[in-house]
């Protein structure tokens, strides 16, 4: 069965061919010929039928300024929709291999590896009991693209999907090459840089679109494979419970970003409400349509007529209405009130739903009535799929998490309490704990939340913040925003400070209550190496003995892997992060406290980026409780949720890894690893911290940094609303992680993912080690295979000859004592990842080599162009623009920012 009627050659080549003719239609036969004269000269550099770059470089050095935007321009729009290409094969491949089942990680292929490891009925039920997956989408500043431009090409992408996989007539066919014509040359003439910052709700309302969008529409497919792969393995009734729950810090987390105010805040919280209602009460309309069922036909359950009943008491003149109209109806009756039911939600009228359990348990007892009246086949088409969405999105669409800086509390609470006659600020560490605990612990407030007078502008909003959050929790439910993350947590008075301002605030009421899940978020290497410290201190405090206790004893722990990455260097960091993962899981369990592991994931690999489902299998067992929770971010947002195939895809892979690893974490408590292994890492990662913080000291290195990649330029791409730095001062240690990682990969020299890896691994030979050992641990230990293979994703997409134009930016003797280092660095780790992989070049994967290849040509003239802008000391608007547009055109050409 032939399911697609075109490949990816065939759209590659048209949209080229398109854009081509758009191009010469808009601007000129001069401007079309300047932009396919440097296009066949960069493809002939890279073949190897071209000795040089000459032909490349001459052109882009006689570029007048309006010319000069107009090849970025191209080659930026090339990327728009070549991606869109490559896009539609990823959607070509997931459906012929679901046709053919030979998708690999998928839902039944998680299924059918349990059942073949012997896994009985019980098994898989607590497996799946134990399972819950939090995709968590943040505002992070990594999307370049413009919301416009991001709409023009999702219906540049919906013609491309009707061209392959609908049998169209000519006329038909036309009619959409028209339309996609159009839509090229709308593109073409929209501005691809954004004239002003995002603001807050932009990026709230671009997180609300996958899940309203998308993430909504999937989720019960996910669910539907999943049961008929348990009907098609095992006889026994297995429920599914739920397994996803999707979170967002859209509007909600503070942490650096001055404009995510109180108001911003419940303005998200009211508009995902008033998102979602509607979505169930449009599906509610649609299963009136489907249960038109005769009351003489079918014989209602007593727990339904219960139901009904009741619904009737609360909304008496509803309930005529529906008698009158539906008399012998009565699940038509009952899904009337249900609407009404949504539609009263949060309103001054009574009879509204209180929160989402309450219209789970009405769909739940039609789902029962049906099949107690054997029409299952209903039930499952129709009654299932919704309650799988209201058990998933709930009231909130997506529960927020707060999070704000240590120190904010710290002063926050310092100068409150001041106010009472208690010097906090002079307190150390045993001395704010115990404190901290006794006020927790007593009866009545210490401080006056209402009183913010005298407090500094900051204090006052932390104040201000938690009062609105007890507001909050009432008017939306607790669930729709009961998490707060501390960044840059390093004591256990920072975890303790927050469960203090909730206890004044009212969220927190000990013994019993407790309306908060606080998260400390270790990303320092003195916390990540103090985690037994900070987390012992807690779980032995009386005040944080009860809190857990109020959240069913649940502790989640996030790790930050940007700026873990940035401080020690990605073998380092990583190596770190995979030791204190094991550390928390012992901790955790000393203390009988279930974790969380909350993994503050970036889209580069330096910051923890790479296919989920291969970090999921490659966690440690001891960390694998079931419950597991990931930041989605940037463009990474955009290339696994725009399209609904690859949503539920990346869906059911994520689903696939944590079934699979939970089964493992099960037979396996905890992951033997052999000492030389442990060992190995030890050595080789100490070598590599030592080596990455020696280039990081290098006098003038910040400088280098500054000249030779375009930081400067990123810093003003309005790409987030968050500040670029954290107090303005230029420095690698105040540069936030994104930035830091965006410059050097625009400048195609991706030190975060690699550098110091090579010196690292060569220390432990060099100590007596062998290459056999690390052969040996490539092969056999899914950490160490995948922290590679992600290492030479970096290495591959890096380009030195692009780089060395770049270094040559800087002042010569900067380039001459540093950049000479970094080259030499690289070569070593391609030769020794190369040696111990056993691979002839860097990639895994066949089709990534290809894609690069069809890449580098044209990405290579944004890069040489971007050179030279950054090259004057002085540009015209025209230049500042075209120099802007080159970082979005690289970005789209890498598939990556920070």
């Amino acid at each position: 069965m032939n399911l697609h009627a075109r490949e990816i050659n065939e759209d590659v080549r048209e949209l080229g061919e398109l854009l081509g003719e758009v191009i010469e239609a808009q601007t000129s036969t001069e401007g079309f010929e300047t932009v396919e004269n440097i296009r066949t000269s960069s493809i002939d550099y890279r073949r190897g039928d071209a000795d040089d770059r000459d032909d490349v470089e001459r052109t882009l050095d006689r570029l007048s300024p309006d010319m000069q935007d107009i090849v970025a321009r191209a080659f930026t729009t090339y990327f728009e929709l070549i991606n869109l290409a490559e896009e539609r094969q990823r959607v070509r491949e997931i459906r012929e291999g679901s046709q053919e089942g030979v998708l690999e990680d998928s839902v039944t292929d998680a299924v059918e590896k349990l059942s073949e490891r012997g896994a009985d009925p019980e098994t898989l039920e607590q497996v799946l009991d134990d399972v819950l997956i939090e995709p968590t989408f943040t505002a992070h500043p990594t999307e370049a693209r413009r919301k416009t431009v991001k709409a023009k090409l999702r219906s540049v992408a919906n013609d491309l999907e009707v061209l392959d996989e609908v049998r169209l007539t000519d006329s038909e066919q036309e009619d959409i090459e028209d339309d996609l014509a159009a839509e090229v040359t709308s593109l073409w003439q929209t501005p691809q840089v954004r004239d002003r910052r995002p603001e807050v709700t932009d990026e709230a309302l671009n997180v609300q679109w996958y899940i309203e969008n998308v993430l909504f529409e999937v989720i019960d497919e996910v669910y539907d494979e999943l049961e008929d792969a348990i009907d098609e393995e095992y006889d026994g009734e297995i429920d599914v419970p739920k397994l996803y729950e999707f979170r967002s810090w859209a509007g909600s987390d503070r942490d650096g970003n001055p404009f995510v105010t109180p108001e911003i805040t419940e303005e998200t919280l009211e508009r995902q409400r008033d998102v979602v209602l509607p979505l169930y009460r449009d599906r509610l309309k649609e299963l009136s349509g489907v249960l038109s069922q005769d009351a003489s036909n079918i014989d209602t359950t007593d727990a339904f007529d219960e139901r009904l009943e009741e619904h009737k008491e609360a909304l008496p003149g509803v309930a005529s209405e529906a008698e009158e109209r539906y008399p012998d109806e009565p699940y038509r009756q009952k899904l009337k009130l249900m609407r009404e039911g949504v539609l009263r939600v949060g309103d001054v009228r009574s009879g509204g739903y209180s929160d989402s359990s309450d219209l789970l348990a009405d769909l739940r007892a039609i789902a029962d009535d049906l099949r107690a009246n054997d029409a299952d086949v209903i039930a499952e088409a129709h009654v299932d799929p919704l309650i799988r969405k209201v058990d998933t999105f709930g009231f909130t669409l997506a529960g927020l998490d707060m999070r704000d800086h240590r120190k904010m509390h710290t002063d926050a609470i310092a100068e409150t309490v001041d106010r009472e006659g208690i010097d906090y600020a002079d307190m150390d560490e045993d001395e704010r704990v115990e404190f901290l605990t006794e006020a927790i612990l007593q009866d009545g407030q210490i401080v006056d939340m209402e009183n913010v007078d005298g407090l500094s502008d900051d204090s006052a909003r932390v104040i201000r913040r938690f009062r609105k959050l007890a507001d909050w929790q009432r008017e939306f439910g607790v669930d729709a925003i009961d998490t707060y993350a501390i960044s840059w947590c390093e004591e256990a008075s920072h975890v303790l400070e927050v469960l203090f301002l909730g206890d004044q605030a009212g969220i927190v009421d000990l013994p019993g209550y407790c309306g908060l899940d606080i998260v400390p978020l270790l990303e320092s290497k003195y916390a990540l190496d103090g985690a037994r410290r900070i987390m012992g201190t807690l779980f032995e405090n009386d005040a944080y003995e009860e809190a857990l206790a109020a959240r069913n004893g649940v502790q989640e722990i996030m790790l930050g892997y940007s700026d873990s990455n940035k401080e020690n260097g990605y073998l380092a960091a990583n190596w770190s992060l995979y030791r204190n993962q094991k550390r928390l899981a012992a901790i955790t369990d000393d203390f009988d406290v279930e974790m969380r592991l909350f993994h503050g994931r970036g889209g580069s690999i330096s910051r923890g980026g790479g296919p989920m489902n291969d970090a999921m299998l490659a966690l440690p067992n001891e960390t694998v409780t079931g419950q597991i929770k990931f930041t989605e971010q940037g463009e990474a947002i955009a290339e696994k949720y725009a399209n609904e195939a690859i949503a539920e895809r990346n869906l059911e892979q994520m689903l696939n890894a944590q079934v699979r690893s939970r089964y493992n974490a099960l037979e396996e408590p905890v992951e033997e690893i052999p000492e030389a292994w442990e060992e190995a890492m030890e050595t080789a990662s100490e070598a590599a911290r030592q080596k990455y913080e020696s280039l990081l000291q290098t006098e003038g290195f910040v400088e280098f940094f500054e000249q030779a990649t375009p930081i400067s330029v990123i810093e003003n791409l309005n790409m987030g609303s968050r500040p670029a730095s954290r107090s303005g001062d230029r420095s690698v240690e105040d540069l936030r992680a994104i930035p830091w990682v965006f410059s050097w990969t625009q400048a195609r020299c991706i030190i975060p993912g690699w550098y110091s890896i090579a010196t690292g691994l060569q220390a432990y030979l060099d100590d007596g080690g062998d290459v056999e050992t690390l052969q040996e641990m490539y092969e056999e230990w899914p950490f160490f295979q995948t922290k590679l293979d992600n290492a030479s994703l970096a290495l591959a997409r890096t380009d030195f000859d692009i780089a060395e134009e770049y270094a040559a930016l800087a002042d010569d003797d900067l380039r001459e004592r540093i950049f000479p280092d970094i080259r030499q660095e690289y070569e070593d780790t391609v030769d020794i990842v190369t040696e111990i992989t056993g691979r002839d070049s860097l990639l895994k994967r066949e089709w990534l080599e290809q894609n690069l290849d069809r890449r580098n040509p044209y990405v290579d003239p944004l890069n040489l162009l971007q050179v030279r802008l950054l090259a004057q000391s002085h540009l015209t608007e025209t230049e500042r623009r075209t120099l802007r547009l080159t970082v979005q055109g690289i970005a789209a050409g890498m598939k990556n920012t920070g």
